[in-house]
C-alpha cells in the first residue's frame, strides 16, 4: 500500500504539473488534482487512476477545441474559466476521491460500479459543456422545452445529449477493458450513468442553482460580477454555485451505476 501510494503521488504530481503548465489549472486546482490523484490512484489502484487520467485529459483537450468559438459564451455566461481552480477539481473528482476512501476502509464489489458511474457523469457533463455549446441549434430549458440562449444553465440540445452519452460511454468501455468484466455491460452502465448525472446536472441548473441577472445588459449569468457591475439574483439558491451542481450530480450518476449493476446482477 505505501509504495502504491509512493507512486501515486509521483504520477499525480506529474500531471498536475504538467496541467498547470499547459494552463488547464490553477496553482490551487493543480494542488487539488494531486490529492485528488494520490486518493484514487492510491487506494483504488491503477485502473481507477487511468479513468479519472482518461477523463482529466479528454476534458482538458475538448476546453481546448475551438476555444475562440466558445469564449463569448464563456464571458457572459459561466463564472469560471476553463482553468480549473481546487473548487472545479473537486467538484468533479471529490466524490470518486471519496469512493476510493470508501472502497479501502469498507471493502464492497458496488464500490467499483460507483466510481464507474461518478467518472462516467463527470465526463459526461464536461463533454456535454464543451461541445454543446458549438450546438449549430439553440438548447432548450429542461423543464419546460423554452428556446435559451447557448451557455444557459439548465439548457440542453440534442448534440449536448448525445456527446454526453458518448463521454459516458467512453469511459465504460475503457473500464471495461481495464478491469477485464463484460464490455458491453459497462459501456451501457457508463453511457446510462453519464447520461443520468449530465441531465441531472442541466435539472438543477434550471432550477435550484444560483442564477444571477445583469441590470446593465439584462443577461442571466453565473456571474457575480457582469458588464463590469455587481449582478443581481434571480432564482435558485444561494449556496448552489455550478461546483455544487457538479458534485451533485457526480453523485446521481454514481448511484445510477450501482442500481444498473444490480439490475444487470455484476
Amino acid at each position: 500500500m505505501l509504495n502504491q501510494l509512493v507512486l501515486a503521488f509521483i504520477l499525480s504530481g506529474l500531471i498536475a504539473l504538467a496541467a498547470y503548465w499547459r494552463g488547464s489549472l490553477s496553482p490551487s486546482g493543480a494542488a487539488a488534482a494531486m490529492i485528488v490523484g494520490i486518493l484514487i490512484f492510491g487506494l483504488g489502484g491503477w485502473q481507477w487512476g487511468i479513468l479519472l487520467v482518461l477523463f482529466f485529459l479528454s476534458s482538458s483537450l475538448l476546453s481546448h477545441y475551438r476555444e475562440d468559438d466558445k469564449q463569448a459564451v464563456a464571458d457572459e455566461k459561466f463564472d469560471k474559466s476553463h482553468r480549473r481552480d481546487a473548487a472545479q477539481v473537486f467538484a468533479n473528482g471529490g466524490t470518486g476521491a471519496l469512493v476510493a476512501i470508501l472502497n479501502t476502509a469498507v471493502p464492497s464489489p458496488l464500490w467499483l460500479p460507483a466510481f464507474l458511474g461518478v467518472m462516467a457523469s463527470v465526463t459526461a457533463d464536461t463533454w456535454a459543456t464543451e461541445l454543446g455549446t458549438l450546438s449549430q441549434k439553440p438548447p432548450r430549458l429542461i423543464t419546460n422545452g423554452r428556446i435559451v440562449p447557448v451557455g444557459t444553465s439548465g439548457g440542453i440540445s440534442v448534440l449536448g445529449t448525445a456527446v454526453s452519452f458518448g463521454g459516458g460511454l467512453f469511459i465504460g468501455l475503457a473500464a471495461g477493458l481495464l478491469l477485464q468484466h463484460t464490455i458491453i455491460a459497462f459501456a451501457l452502465i457508463g453511457g446510462l450513468a453519464g447520461l443520468a448525472g449530465s441531465l441531472s446536472d442541466s435539472l438543477l441548473g434550471a432550477t435550484v442553482q444560483q442564477i444571477y441577472i445583469c441590470d446593465v445588459c439584462g443577461k442571466e449569468t453565473e456571474k457575480k460580477i457582469h458588464c463590469g457591475q455587481p449582478s443581481r439574483p434571480l432564482r435558485g439558491w444561494n449556496w448552489m454555485s455550478n461546483d455544487w451542481v457538479n458534485l451533485v450530480s457526480s453523485l446521481v450518476g454514481g448511484v445510477t451505476a450501482v442500481l444498473l449493476s444490480l439490475l444487470l446482477s455484476m
